[in-house]
């Protein structure tokens, strides 16, 4: 219920000010398109209530939460592209001295082309980008590791997001390319399990490519496993033989510097994250030889301040997805998270940050959903 509040008074905050825009922009001409906007709003309201209020799934779910999200963002982005027009105007009439009507009918007319492109953007991002996975490959040196683990490789998938916008065939088509790559390992951080309907044959699934990854399969949970039942994925899970990493860890090879991976589970409690997320690196560390290379599964990025004190090498996480929207790999979304997307260290850890393979709102623009893969390297 406050999730559809809020989802209410963003669309009805979206109305407003693009009312407010285009008003300012077009004057009284537009005002029956206005009226037309509002209704399509107002079932926009319908819709997300009906579909995600209620848990509906299917083709014509689907149908209907793509076609919201897609006009959703061509609000957003007919909003932004306003406000710019209106700002240079506004200079453009300052600066040259062009009395105010006139440089009004000239800004008003020139930006009929805006809705367009905000439709062209909107219908890319919902429907092309967000289903172009790109492959990303990096080297992450690593002191001292050992002639046994130079070039070992892990593969990265997170946020999966299974449910309307990412079916099982989808799943095992992201498996088979991610198992061409022949790495190593397979990580998963979090977020897969996403509809209760599927977490049992998604998991035999992700099972049945055990024997592609030679050193195993491993995985951590994400906030939305909480939200479809943990008790049902624990019990598909063991029947599988993929690591599920809650709060340990497994070895994964034996060398110079023998490497661990392990993994932590998500802390649900939102005033008690930071005194979770200390308690459960500690007892995923727990009993960890000092000498080995360590890589913590974390699906909030956060972890890897916690991840730091313990010297881990590497820590990967997802949940942000990237922020879904972003500039030349620079994220463009609020700055919710501290990390968003990519690259950061804290001390001598680093931390990737996925750009996540689905999404739970079915766009992207800028940040397409990601294969990683780390090869580790000497120092």
């Amino acid at each position: 219920m406050g999730f559809m509040v809020i989802v209410a008074a963003v669309i009805s905050l979206l109305h407003i000010v693009g009312h407010i825009l285009q008003r300012q922009m077009w004057g009284e001409r537009y005002r029956k398109l206005q009226r037309w906007m509002l209704v399509v709003n107002m079932a926009s309201i319908f819709g997300l209530g009906v579909c995600w209020g209620r848990n509906y799934t299917g083709p014509v779910a689907e149908l209907v939460l793509q076609a919201i999200a897609i006009w959703l963002m061509l609000q957003i982005f007919s909003i932004g592209l306003l406000a710019i027009a209106l700002l240079i105007r506004y200079i453009y009439g300052r600066c040259r001295q062009v009395p105010v009507d006139e440089s009004r009918r000239k800004f008003a007319k020139g930006a009929l082309v805006l809705p367009c492109i905000a439709a062209g953007a909107s219908f890319y991002g919902s429907l092309v980008e967000r289903n172009e996975t790109v492959l990303r490959s990096y080297n992450v040196p690593i002191e001292k590791l050992g002639e046994k683990l130079e070039g070992f490789s892990i593969a990265q998938l997170s946020d999966i997001h299974l449910g309307p916008f990412f079916d099982l065939d989808m799943l095992q088509e992201l498996l088979e390319r991610t198992a061409k790559q022949q790495v190593d390992a397979l990580v998963i951080t979090g977020d897969l399990f996403d509809n209760a309907g599927t977490t049992i044959k998604a998991a035999k699934l992700v099972d049945s490519y055990v024997e592609r990854f030679p050193y195993g399969i491993y995985y951590c949970r994400g906030n939305h496993e909480h939200f479809r039942g943990i008790a049902l994925l624990e019990t598909a899970l063991a029947e599988t033989r993929i690591h599920n990493l809650v709060n340990n860890h497994a070895l994964v090879l034996q060398s110079e510097r023998p490497l661990y991976i392990a993994g932590v589970d998500y802390p649900m409690q939102r005033e008690q994250f930071q005194l979770l997320q200390e308690a459960y690196t500690a007892m995923a560390m727990e009993d960890i030889p000092s000498d080995a290379v360590k890589i913590l599964l974390a699906h909030h990025p956060d972890f890897v301040q916690t991840a730091a004190k313990y010297n881990a090498d590497l820590v990967l996480s997802g949940h942000t997805h990237g922020g879904q929207l972003g500039c030349l790999g620079i994220p463009l979304a609020p700055p919710v998270f501290k990390y968003m997307r990519g690259w950061y260290h804290e001390e001598n850890t680093a931390l990737y940050v996925h750009c996540g393979n689905g999404s739970w709102f079915p766009f992207r623009l800028g940040c397409p959903p990601e294969i990683a893969i780390f090869h580790l390297k000497n120092k």
